[in-house]
């Protein structure tokens, strides 16, 4: 799958049908004279905003290197994660206040068979466009798509509050509030995820034992008296990663010849993992203060 291509028609995909829901629910909050539901109307239409932030992203993060940027673009599709997990904070935190005051007033909310119908197609729509961006975010590994899919579910929820107000609104003048409340808290869980996320990506992070493993095993093909290995760390550019370790050879080896192991280490890594690797080689009676 084409990461670029597959974020731009994501990105367009969510602006267009978040218009579409956004003129629907705007027009069903008129007609029943519904404040919840208008409230939701604007909501879908900040989906949009997320959604216009993630083609943006692509598109920078799709530039080539340059001499300013040697690693390239990639990390800002992190950037853009956190400017939506900042968005989604923000709806949270309106959430929680208007569903605190809506509580304190002692409102309730009273809707149509209109207000039924439209909330039910948000929900279902919105659920489907969650589930098409974690999709392309776990086949690209971008996560401002995935972050994106976050928020077309924080949407889909706002929606079910909606609708479970109108069906119980007449029994429990509440209910509207406190669920409001609820699902609010739950955005402030997807906030922290997305962000917590981005933000590991961003400040770089350690390779996983998997992988360590997986390296360990491909080279271990060289037949080298006594190799070690030590000190893996990763950088990852989104683009692409770079990996640095080092290798611990026996003192008899020449500096060519030590040289001509890592470049075939590199070599395999390259080959095998699509990973840029940087072999350094220390002699094997060698010790650092972290060994």
């Amino acid at each position: 799958m084409d990461k670029t291509k597959a974020g731009y028609l994501e990105g367009i995909v969510s602006v267009v049908v978040n218009s579409v829901l956004f003129i629907l629910k705007f027009w069903a909050g008129i007609v029943t004279g519904s404040i919840a539901l208008t409230a939701d109307a604007w909501h879908t239409l900040s989906d949009s905003l997320s959604s216009i932030i993630v083609i943006a992203a692509v598109k920078l993060s799709s530039r080539k290197p340059d001499n300013q940027h040697p690693f390239g673009h990639g990390r800002w599709e992190q950037i853009a994660a956190l400017f939506i997990a900042f968005l989604l904070g923000v709806i949270a935190f309106d959430f929680l206040k208007d569903s605190i005051i809506q509580f304190k007033n002692h409102e309730s909310t009273h809707f149509g068979t209109l207000a039924i119908v439209v909330t039910v197609i948000s929900i279902i729509v919105k659920e489907a466009l969650a589930q098409y961006a974690f999709y392309i975010g776990r086949k690209t590994g971008n996560v401002s798509i995935k972050a994106d899919g976050w928020h077309h579910r924080t949407d889909a929820l706002s929606s079910v509050v909606v609708l479970i107000g109108i069906l119980f609104a007449s029994r429990f003048w509440w209910i509207d509030s406190v669920l409001g409340a609820i699902i609010s808290l739950m955005l402030f869980y997807a906030t922290f995820q997305i962000a917590r996320e981005a933000v590991d990506k961003l400040l770089g992070e350690k390779p996983s034992s998997e992988l360590i493993q997986k390296i360990k095993n491909a080279i271990q093909k060289y037949d080298v008296e006594e190799m070690q290995f030590h000190h893996f760390h990763i950088h990852n550019y989104v683009g692409h990663q770079e990996l640095t370790f080092h290798i611990k050879l026996k003192n008899h080896f020449s500096i060519e010849e030590g040289h001509r192991i890592a470049t075939d280490i590199e070599e395999v890594i390259l080959k095998q993992f699509g990973i840029v690797s940087t072999v350094h080689i220390e002699p094997l009676n060698f010790h650092h203060s972290s060994d």
